[in-house]
């Protein structure tokens, strides 16, 4: 799962996280430490994108620039082959799904769920793109492999690689990217209007934190969230650090990454007893796959050191979809809901 790529700066765990995030595993969307597998409004919100009010036309021919260092002219925008999730999304609530005339894996939303599958765990099959005759295909750096890419481009077929997001910051960059591909400038401007003004309605819901003693650090008055990454089914217990994809959303939540806090400077480490009592988080933020691939609930807290956690003594597990949690798009706003939600169960 670590071979090399395009030129990237996606951490390399972050990259196992997407291309093992839809294999072999059920949905569990147990939260709040019910361990029912309820699934939250929001969660289930995010099997949907909302497209923009109307659609769009493209004004093109646009040249664009691409992370690669290329120059790129894109002509037509009549059938798009995004090779992210995240990148479909954002093509989709622009308004041109209609366009989009294939699928990654990791896009698990009810509009492109019909879609032939070309990218599968970063890995896109040339032949497959090459087939459906594109006229734009839309990349990011953890794509792969080098050939592939080179042959696509090499066909003719306008492709732009873009940077991938890492953080609440990065998701205006991307709409603006992607939007400028398109040629509909205008309608990324509204999608990035709209989405930055969810996100800022679901932060004014963040209840405030009670025990707000003098002298206390800001840190001590929010809740410690460990990100773990789990697969059960290939024995993969990470511990979410600094470079995680995890952090942004945790803190626009109004609380502490705990394994970030704790001094993990990497992506992911692999869990221990020792990490996690260092970290010492009051709840647990997994995807609702990994959840499920360890027998849920009752399956998370047999990892050794889980059970020690004030989490884990609690019970107390945040499980967001695994196809949109770390995405950072248009959807952010409901992730960062869910989170919420689950962490500060009726405002508590």
């Amino acid at each position: 799962m670590r071979r090399s790529r395009l030129t990237s700066a996606l951490p390399s765990a972050l990259v196992l996280v997407f291309a093992l995030a839809l294999t072999g595993c059920g949905s569990d969307n147990s939260a709040n430490g019910n361990g029912n597998g309820g699934t939250t409004a929001a969660a289930a919100a995010a099997d949907r994108v909302e497209p923009l009010a109307g659609t769009p036309r493209p004004a093109l021919p646009v040249t664009v620039g691409s992370v690669d260092g290329r120059e790129v002219t894109v002509a037509s925008a009549d059938r798009i082959v995004p090779l992210t999730g995240s990148l479909s999304e954002i093509v989709f609530t622009l308004g041109l799904g209609d366009r989009v005339v294939a699928r990654d894996i990791t896009a698990t939303f009810e509009q492109a769920a019909e879609l032939p599958v070309v990218t599968r765990a970063h890995d896109v099959s040339a032949e497959g793109v090459l087939s459906l005759r594109p006229t734009l295909v839309l990349a990011d750096t953890t794509t792969g492999p080098a050939e592939a890419i080179g042959q696509i481009r090499d066909a003719g077929i306008p492709l732009v690689v873009v940077e991938p997001a890492k953080s609440l910051a990065d998701i205006a960059r991307r709409i603006d990217t992607v939007a400028g591909a398109l040629g509909v400038r205008a309608a990324g401007a509204e999608l990035k209007e709209r989405t930055a003004a969810r996100i800022a309605t679901v932060q004014k819901d963040i209840p405030a934190r009670e025990g707000r003693q003098a002298g206390h650090r800001e840190d001590e008055r929010k809740p410690r969230v460990a990100f773990l990454y789990l697969r059960g089914s290939a024995s993969v217990y990470l511990l979410g650090g600094a470079d995680s994809g995890a952090s942004s959303l945790l803190e626009a939540a109004g609380a502490v990454d705990a394994g970030k806090e704790s001094g993990l400077r990497k992506d992911f480490t692999a869990i221990t007893s020792e990490a996690l009592a260092k970290a010492a988080p009051d709840a647990i933020l997994v995807m609702t796959k990994g959840l499920e691939s360890v027998g849920g609930l009752d399956g998370l807290v047999k990892i050794p050191g889980v059970a020690e956690t004030p989490a884990g003594m609690d019970r107390r597990v945040v499980s967001v979809d695994d196809g949109v949690l770390l995405n950072y798009g248009p959807r952010t706003d409901e992730v960062l809901r869910s989170i919420v939600e689950q962490l500060y169960p009726s405002g508590s």
